[in-house]
């Protein structure tokens, strides 16, 4: 059921651009202006680490390689 939920369909490389871009957003909450909207940067890292993105399961896109059958 999970699988159905959360299907894989995120690109690998695109997974680690993800966890990159959400922590480079997550550190404004630490360092430099301090702001709460930082926390926003969590949504890229949760989204990169579990592999899969809610909007892409919506719209039916996938960025993840074909495995052969």
């Amino acid at each position: 059921m999970l699988a159905r939920l959360f299907p894989s369909n995120v690109h690998p490389a695109e997974r680690a651009a993800r966890v990159l871009l959400g922590l480079g957003v997550l550190s404004l909450a630490f360092v430099g202006p301090k702001t709460p909207w930082a926390y926003l940067g969590l949504v890229p890292i949760v989204t990169g680490l579990l592999g899969s993105c809610p909007a892409y399961t919506l719209f039916g896109i996938s960025t993840c390689p074909r495995k052969a059958h």
